[in-house]
């Protein structure tokens, strides 16, 4: 095109900003930049945070100061070069389970409304990266055409590649499948180097060290030690799926400011769980 920027084929893998970036400000341009140098040991990663760290401890909704400090751990991520795809859960406005347990309304159903909690968290959270000048992107797997994408693996990936944030919202889709399953389906398919699951307190233990002062923080374990020992990491479906596909799992405390840039750059912070 005369006069026109020249898109030349691959440029993005050499930190050049895609010609149809919709990134006006050049913040997709200066992070873009850096990701042939990262700092990353864990390049590509899912992240999976439950509903409840949208809140504060115990409440119901969504609290602005939790929202901008889980913003601001992702954005750590990607200034060092890292890719970053975010499942959320919905916790913190319904657990399908418990209401069909709790009320005549149908499991399925119950599920399929959490999932939509879980696309009112993407949502929030995609405007505050966006507040704070990083590009980001929901992708639902329940079609949801008003608000956000639908997912497609492909297009996934491609976004990441372009320096955004991809929040998986709605879980798998399909009811009776926790939103774990969906992060470790989701780091499967999109070739994530690790996947991160935030959680409240610093790592795995033996026992819920709130109700056991005698439990063990575990540094690091094994699959076959987290489903033998029937440990409460995250579904064993999950682990199951990782340790078949050979996706190291991460568990780490999101409270601490800095944590998540710590463990994609490898260095010892919660508990790993590989092979």
């Amino acid at each position: 095109m005369p006069g026109g920027t020249p898109c030349v084929p691959g440029a993005w893998r050499n930190g050049a900003v895609d010609v149809e970036s919709e990134d006006a400000g050049g913040t997709m341009a200066k992070r873009a930049a850096g990701r042939t140098k990262t700092k990353c040991k864990y390049r590509r990663v899912v992240l999976k945070i439950s509903g409840e760290g949208f809140g504060k401890p115990g409440g119901f909704g969504i609290d602005g100061k939790s929202l901008r400090r889980i913003a601001e751990e992702i954005l750590g991520v990607v200034e060092l070069g890292g890719e970053v795809a975010v499942v959320v859960g919905g916790g913190n406005f319904l657990r399908g389970a418990t209401l069909a347990t709790e009320s005549p309304v149908h499991e399925a159903t119950a599920h399929y409304m959490g999932m939509l909690a879980t696309v009112i968290n993407a949502l929030a959270l995609q405007d505050m990266l966006e507040s704070l000048g990083q590009p980001t992107r929901v992708q639902s797997s329940i079609a949801i055409q008003s608000a956000c994408e639908s997912f497609i693996r492909r297009r996934c990936v491609r976004h990441l590649e372009k320096g955004r944030i991809v929040i998986l919202a709605a879980g798998t889709g399909r009811p009776f499948v926790t939103t774990d399953t969906a992060a470790a389906l989701a780091a499967v398919e999109i070739n994530a180097d690790a996947l991160l699951k935030a959680t409240n307190v610093k790592g795995v233990y033996t026992a819920d060290p709130k109700k056991n002062p005698k439990a063990e923080f575990q540094k690091s374990l094994s699959y076959n030690e987290v489903i033998d020992k029937r440990l409460k990491v995250m579904d064993f479906s999950a682990v199951d799926m990782c340790q078949q596909h050979d996706v190291p799992i991460v568990v780490f405390g999101l409270m601490t400011a800095g944590n998540m840039k710590k463990v994609v750059m490898g260095k010892h912070v919660g508990t790993r769980i590989g092979a």
